[in-house]
């Protein structure tokens, strides 16, 4: 799955007003998708916040993530289990939407269609995203990613091999099965759902089997 843009991305920002118009752009960003987000279901009862939105070419919100828990950080496991840090627990879950392959907007090509595979690499690249080996060299760290974007995307396109296992989880209280898949980064798992999207998810800290998913009544409140 590809995009071109990311609409509300957050930036650094030190002044009160600026901090202000940042979380609105975000909030815009999600409020702009013709479908419903997800995040996890009312028996988690910690932080939950906004991250960023995936836009195709004509600007049409294609998919998006939701925070839980502690905001990760980009770390090396070992040196932080080596300083005596905890490690941050977290979930994230990311909506894609359900779509066809379709014409592009200006009518020049198509669009790719979307499917639980475009949600596990998503899920598995954003693990990765937050994460890299022990004993590693920081500057070796985006050929590394790379590798691991390569290989996630491969492993999203074989959900019924052996890497993957199925976990029963609620989506909107009804039971729905997942592909889930761990590694020593964290977990990863993706389904779809009834109302007309896909959900990917990824997590370290805190265990994948107690969680339940359902559709955000309000996004703007995470803003």
């Amino acid at each position: 799955m590809e995009t071109t843009s990311r609409v509300g991305e957050q930036t650094p920002v030190v002044e009160n007003g600026q901090q202000v118009l940042s979380a609105r752009r975000t909030v815009d960003g999600y409020l702009a998708a013709p479908f419903p987000w997800y995040g996890l279901d009312e028996a988690f009862t910690g932080p939950r916040w906004l991250m960023q939105v995936g836009a195709a070419a004509d600007g049409a919100v294609e998919h998006g993530s939701i925070g839980h828990g502690d905001e990760p950080s980009v770390r090396n496991e070992h040196l932080a289990a080596s300083a005596g840090e905890p490690r941050e627990k977290f979930a994230v879950v990311v909506t894609v939407a359900a779509n066809p392959s379709r014409r592009s907007a200006d009518g020049t090509g198509l669009l790719e269609a979307t499917s639980v595979s475009s949600a596990a690499w998503l899920a598995g690249v954003g693990l990765l995203s937050f994460t890299w080996p022990g004993q590693m060299d920081h500057s070796l760290r985006d050929d590394w990613l790379d590798q691991q974007t390569e290989t996630a995307w491969e492993l999203a396109d074989e959900l019924s091999g052996p890497e993957w296992s199925t976990l029963s989880l609620p989506v909107d209280g009804v039971a729905t099965p997942f592909h889930y898949r761990e590694s020593e980064f964290g977990w990863v798992l993706a389904g779809s759902t009834s109302q007309g999207v896909h959900v990917g998810a990824y997590g370290r800290g805190m265990s994948a089997y107690g969680l339940g998913f359902a559709v955000v009544k309000d996004v703007a409140e995470y803003a």
